[in-house]
C-alpha cells in the first residue's frame, strides 16, 4: 500500500496546475464582455486585450506542456471569440424560441443556466480543439458546480443547442449533437462500461438534427445514433441505434383509485 501511494503521489503535479478560483473568474469576465447584460459576478465588460493578459497568466503554470507558447494560444482562442459569441447567439434565439416562460433573449442569457453551462462549454471546447490541457476540463467543470449540467468539452455540439432546466444532464466527451437539438433535464449521453484502453475510441452517442430528448432518458454507446427528427420519450433507456423520424417511449401503466374514508391515513 505504501509503494502505491508513493507511486500516485509521483504522478500527481498539483504544484503544476492553473488556479481553479482564476479560471472561474475568467469565465465570468469573457462572460460579461461577450454578454454585458450577464453583469456576471459583478464585473465590467474589459478590453480584449486585459483579458488576453489574464488568459495567459492561467496558461503560465501548464506552459510546459502545451502545443504552442501562451500567447500564440491566446491569439488563437481571443481571435474566434467572434465565432463562438455568434454561436452562442443563435442558442439564445433557439431557447427563446423553444421555451414558452422565456420573455425573450435577454432573459435567456441573464438567468438560464443551461445558457451559462453552453457559454462555458463553447469557450471549453475552442480550447480542447487547440489541445490545452486541464484548463478546459476546469471550466467546464466550474460551470456544472454552478448549473447541474455536466458537459465535457471534448463533445462536439452543433449551433442552436436548448438545454431545458438542464440539472442532471450529463454529455460524455465523444458525443455527437447535431444543430437544433432540444434536451431536457435529468438527461445522459453516455458510455457502456469500458476499460481506460478505449479513452480514445468513442464511446458515446451521436445525436442527429432536430432531436428532441425529453427529462431522464439515457443513451448509451459510441455506436449508438439517433436519427434525426427524432423524439427519445422521458426515462427511456437506450443503448441502440434509432431510424430518423423516430418516436422512443418508455411505456408503463399509472393507476389511479380513491383513497376510501378520507379521514384514514
Amino acid at each position: 500500500m505504501a509503494n502505491t501511494i508513493k507511486t500516485i503521489r509521483s504522478r500527481f503535479s498539483g504544484n503544476y496546475l492553473p488556479s481553479k478560483t482564476a479560471v472561474g473568474e475568467f469565465i465570468l469576465r469573457i462572460a460579461v464582455s461577450l454578454f454585458p447584460v450577464t453583469e456576471a459576478g459583478g464585473y465590467k465588460p474589459s478590453g480584449i486585450r486585459k483579458l488576453r493578459t489574464k488568459f495567459i497568466d492561467l496558461l503560465y503554470p501548464i506552459r510546459n506542456k502545451l502545443p504552442d507558447k501562451p500567447g500564440v494560444i491566446a491569439d488563437k482562442f481571443f481571435n474566434e471569440l467572434c465565432f463562438i459569441e455568434e454561436k452562442l447567439l443563435m442558442d439564445a434565439a433557439f431557447i427563446a424560441l423553444n421555451d414558452p416562460a422565456s420573455s425573450g433573449i435577454d432573459e435567456v442569457i441573464m438567468a438560464y443556466p443551461g445558457f451559462f453551462a453552453i457559454l462555458v462549454y463553447r469557450l471549453a471546447h475552442c480550447l480542447s480543439c487547440h489541445t490545452v490541457p486541464v484548463v478546459p476540463r476546469i471550466m467546464t467543470e466550474y460551470a456544472h458546480s454552478l448549473t447541474g449540467i455536466d458537459i465535457h468539452p471534448g463533445a462536439n455540439i452543433g449551433s442552436e443547442f436548448c438545454i431545458d432546466h438542464g440539472t442532471g444532464i450529463v454529455i460524455g466527451e465523444t458525443t455527437n449533437i447535431g444543430r437544433r437539438v432540444k434536451i431536457y433535464q435529468g438527461v445522459t449521453l453516455g458510455a457502456l462500461s469500458v476499460s481506460k484502453s478505449m479513452a480514445s475510441k468513442k464511446r458515446h452517442p451521436t445525436i442527429e438534427d432536430d432531436v428532441v430528448i425529453y427529462a431522464g432518458a439515457t443513451i448509451l454507446g459510441g455506436e449508438t445514433v439517433v436519427g434525426h427528427d427524432s423524439v427519445i420519450g422521458g426515462n427511456v433507456w437506450l443503448t441502440q441505434s434509432v431510424p430518423p423520424y423516430s418516436l422512443v417511449y418508455h411505456e408503463y401503466k399509472s393507476t389511479i383509485r380513491e383513497r376510501g374514508d378520507k379521514h384514514k391515513v
